[in-house]
């Protein structure tokens, strides 16, 4: 009997023990949004990995993603994404993230991030993001509001007509103790 309770409360007290030290990233779907007049796309990538620590108060986060691991369904049309975003010099996405380490409860959070891309280093403040705990695991969910010229490319054309500037990326990830 005294093994169970203290199991029990070992699996009550995971969520908060896990607030105070490590994340990783378990699961991840990026999925960056075209539009064109004509079309939409969308590219998803699932090979993003990631590492969080807490101190102080503060936690901070790393996630990275191979640039040419956002699949959009055509092919020719990734081999352009790749070209427009300079992936061949700059082929990684890295986003770090901070967050108050109160945050980090079901509910919302806002995020200040800073996001390495097509050689550009970006800001955005105050990103709001869906937080759900399930046992010691966190899921987030949000949208960071990217657009072409924040990271200075030419938005690509199609029969001389460009996307729209607005590129929007769908995030969910899953973190867990780590």
């Amino acid at each position: 009997m005294r093994k169970w309770l203290g199991v029990a409360v070992l699996a009550l007290a995971a969520p908060a023990l896990a607030q105070a030290g490590s994340w990783q990233l378990l699961r991840s779907t990026l999925i960056y949004h075209v539009v064109h007049p004509l079309h939409h796309a969308e590219g998803v990538s699932h090979a993003a990995r990631g590492k969080g620590v807490c101190q102080a108060g503060t936690c901070n986060f790393l996630v990275a993603a191979p640039v040419n691991s956002f699949q959009s369904g055509d092919t020719n049309r990734d081999l352009h994404m790749l070209q427009v975003t300079r992936g061949a010099q700059y082929p990684m996405v890295v986003v770090r993230v901070t967050v108050p380490q109160s945050a980090l409860h079901s509910g919302t959070l806002k995020a200040n991030l800073e996001v390495q891309f097509a050689g550009q280093d970006v800001h955005y403040n105050q990103v709001p993001f869906q937080v759900a705990a399930k046992g010691p695991d966190l899921t987030l969910s949000g949208t960071i509001p990217a657009t072409l010229t924040d990271f200075k490319i030419t938005p690509p054309e199609l029969l001389m007509m460009p996307i729209r500037n607005q590129i929007p990326v769908t995030v969910q990830m899953t973190w867990g103790p780590g």
